[in-house]
């Protein structure tokens, strides 16, 4: 299937990070691109690039084949309902970023031939630095195409459906999770002698390094870690510190918490 038009609904933070995304991907012109929200004066930037902006979802859907559903989960229910007349199988792929809602539930409240992949991106999508997860059929016409508009705007993995509350937690809430650390790097930056923005910088940085060693050489963190950790050195001694105070189990504490709390946000 060919792209014309997308078409997002409920273009909050999520929505419009992944508009930006597809605007500077060049993956869609402005005016292929309909953004949908009840308040379009938070729109004015996206209706000055030349972006279409409305406050009517249904319209929204008529000029477009593509649809992202991004919705707060529960709104997801009546968004759907609203929609249900004018979602047409034969012309429609939905793509929903909801959090929680299952397929079947789409289904449920919309027509079952309709072809639906769940996606997961976060943030970064808004400078094409996204990872994404789907679910869906993975062999379809929709998984195809869907993979090929998040490939624009950053890396995708296709898993199981079961496993989107996972990837909930550590792609879409992750990105929190990393900044915070950032975060407490540059604090400690300051503690020990460095202005505020320099230490920010540094940490920064060093994060960035750190991430895109792994994503270019295919290497365990640990294998990184151990080159850069000599006996009695100052690394192992500050790594050790962080570990006696709980730093790995935190983490990981904080994305099974996230996971779980994914999983409780769609009621039926």
């Amino acid at each position: 299937m060919s792209i014309n038009t997308i078409a997002i609904i409920g273009a909050g933070n999520l929505g419009c990070s992944i508009a930006d995304g597809l605007l500077a991907s060049s993956f869609v012109e402005p005016k292929q691109l309909t953004l949908s929200k009840r308040n379009t004066d938070k729109l004015n930037r996206f209706l000055e690039l030349g972006c279409n902006i409305t406050s009517n979802n249904s319209e929204a859907v008529t000029q477009a084949n593509v649809i992202i559903l991004a919705v707060e989960p529960h709104h997801a229910n009546n968004v759907l309902q609203e929609l249900k007349p004018v979602l047409n199988p034969e012309k429609h792929i939905l793509i929903s970023v909801i959090t929680g809602l299952a397929i079947r539930n789409i289904q449920h409240n919309t027509q079952e031939t309709l072809p639906i992949v769940r996606a997961m991106p976060n943030t970064a999508i808004a400078i094409r630095e996204s990872m994404t997860c789907l679910a869906g059929a993975e062999k379809s016409a929709a998984m195809k195409l869907a993979e090929e508009i998040f490939n624009c705007v950053g890396e995708t993995v296709v898993i199981r459906e079961d496993q989107m509350g996972s990837a909930t937690a550590l792609a879409a809430c992750g990105i929190a999770f990393f900044l915070r650390s950032i975060r407490a790097a540059s604090q400690g930056g300051i503690q020990i002698g460095f202005h505020a923005d320099v230490a920010l910088k540094i940490a920064s940085q060093t994060a960035r390094g750190a991430a895109s060693l792994l994503v270019r050489t295919g290497n365990h963190p640990e294998r990184e870690i151990d080159r850069v950790t000599t006996p009695m050195g100052c690394t192992i001694a500050g790594l050790n510190q962080m570990e006696h105070e709980g730093f790995s189990s935190a983490m990981i504490k904080g994305i099974v918490t996230s996971a779980g709390k994914a999983e409780q946000l769609y009621r039926d």
